[in-house]
């Protein structure tokens, strides 16, 4: 198809896709493909350099401020505020899911209402103030406070960085999307164990010890992280057409971007909200499929993300200061793995099949990470373990985002999957336990389960989707309203 030359050959094939004989989104042949590929291309890398690069380095905070309580245990806070035995860290670490869970639905909301420019970075300006807080804890019950805000004010964070990303890009553009910001957040999470034990050598400056220096720092370096990404991050697409934000597009660039959309899903327009219709998908039980794998896979990523660098400790020998810095390199290592799976999983349409093979990934390394007698042989299976099941969350992500349809729908199922998801980090703090060491032989036989449960899951969802997808061929039915809509496999 030869590029327009002008704004009305621009969109004169747009019409019948946004409206039918009846109004509705019309089955035609036209597809997002039908656009003028190097318009397309130019507006896309410019809401990619606009979105990804801030939401990845609040995530990459988010992360760090979830998890740099294992840098501070090591680092002497376990013992100042009397947690070397008993279930007060683990309560610690599970405490912020409660909140983190619960109020996902009520935030998702908030996030529509409000918009994503100032939502995302506001509640990330807030929570740098909590984890600031946290280095003045006097003892563990403050911090099992301060964790429960931290809880609520990350809640509405991810599920709205996956709702903005999945109303901006097509179905097949989106895992590499995915992948890249959540690579970009897991990077500038892994950093923050060679971060914390920088700031560990603070100890006993201005009479404060080190490990209250990680949580001051690091709550200072999230406020100033949001702070910049307050002038990045753009509204959702049909806010954008109504008032561009600071010249990022032209109103004829907005239109064009979203009848690309519209004609790759047909939802891009606005809807009007109402309770039974966001909260219709929770009548569907394949919904429930997406954050059920989210689940299973985040409770090995919690696990790890908890626990790694006191597996580094106790289990393979290493000193405090290697296994502070060891935490890091696994998780490069997976952002190219993360890529690749995206890469292909984009070119080739498939979910289901790159998920299982990631899954299948993690499994050979846990074992050889568990129970390989030689510690640098063991460090290699960390290196298999992460790659795999970080780069399986982006994938479940894609997953979700392409059996999905309609603004509200999307904004229901993004909250369900972070919330359900989110249990995993429930389940994934309570895994290894400190009786279990060195060798915490049930975390693993757990995190083992988990995998082949993900591939089983989305076995039957695969089976279930093929039929719905034969059914409409057939014209037996019509999926989500949309004649032309069909299950991604």
């Amino acid at each position: 198809m030869a590029p327009p030359s002008t704004k009305e050959e621009l969109f004169e094939n747009v019409e019948h896709v946004e409206k039918g004989l009846d109004g509705k989104r019309s089955p035609s042949t036209t597809s997002s493909q039908d656009f003028d590929p190097k318009l397309a291309a130019k507006l896309r890398h410019r809401i990619d350099w606009r979105l990804i690069p801030a939401l990845g380095a609040m995530y990459g905070i988010s992360l760090m401020d979830r998890k740099n309580v294992s840098n501070a245990a090591i680092a002497g806070m376990l013992k100042d505020l009397k947690m070397t035995k008993g279930p007060a860290y683990n309560l610690v670490n599970m405490c912020f899911f409660i909140t983190y869970i619960l109020c996902q639905p009520f935030m998702i909301l908030v996030c529509r209402k409000i918009g994503p420019r100032f939502f995302l970075p506001g509640i990330c300006l807030m929570w740098g103030c909590v984890i600031i807080g946290f280095g003045f804890s006097k003892n563990w019950h403050t911090l099992v406070g301060l964790r429960l805000v931290l809880g609520l004010l990350e809640s509405g964070y991810f599920p709205g960085c996956l709702y903005l990303l999945s109303c901006w890009y097509t179905k097949f553009e989106v895992a590499k999307r995915y992948s890249v910001f959540y690579l970009i957040g897991s990077l500038a999470s892994a950093l923050s164990g060679i971060l914390a034990y920088g700031l560990q050598q603070l100890e006993g400056h201005q009479g404060v010890r080190g490990w209250r220096w990680i949580f001051i720092m690091e709550g200072i370096i999230t406020c100033a992280v949001a702070v910049f990404a307050i002038s990045f991050i753009v509204k959702f697409p049909d806010e954008e057409r109504t008032k561009s934000s600071w010249g990022f597009l032209k109103p004829d660039q907005i239109d064009f971007v979203i009848a690309r959309l519209n004609a790759d899903r047909g939802d891009a327009e606005p809807e009007a909200f109402t309770w039974s219709r966001f909260l219709q998908p929770a009548t569907e039980w394949y919904i429930y499929g997406f954050p059920i794998i989210l689940f299973l896979v985040t409770t090995i990523a919690y696990a790890f993300a908890f626990f790694l660098p006191i597996i580094l400790n106790t289990n393979l020998k290493f000193s405090m200061a290697m296994s502070q810095c060891l935490g890091a390199p696994p998780y490069v290592f997976s952002g190219i793995l993360m890529y690749a799976a995206a890469w292909f999983s984009d070119k080739y349409k498939t979910r289901g099949p790159v998920l299982c093979f990631l899954c299948l990934i993690s499994l050979i390394g846990l074992p050889i990470m568990g129970f390989v007698k030689n510690p640098w042989g063991q460090y290699a299976g960390v290196f298999i373990t992460v790659a795999g099941t970080n780069s399986a969350i982006p994938a479940v992500m894609a997953y979700q985002a392409n059996n999905i349809r309609g603004q509200w729908r999307r904004a229901f199922c993004s909250a369900s999957l972070t919330a359900i998801g989110g249990i995993g980090g429930i389940s994934g703090a309570l895994i290894f336990r400190t009786q279990d060491a060195p060798t915490y032989v049930p975390g693993f036989a757990a995190c083992i389960a988990c995998n082949v449960l993900v591939m089983i899951i989305v076995a039957i969802m695969t089976l279930y989707f093929r039929r719905c997808n034969a059914q409409a061929d057939r014209g037996e039915r019509i999926l989500l309203e949309d004649p032309t809509f069909r299950f991604t496999i």
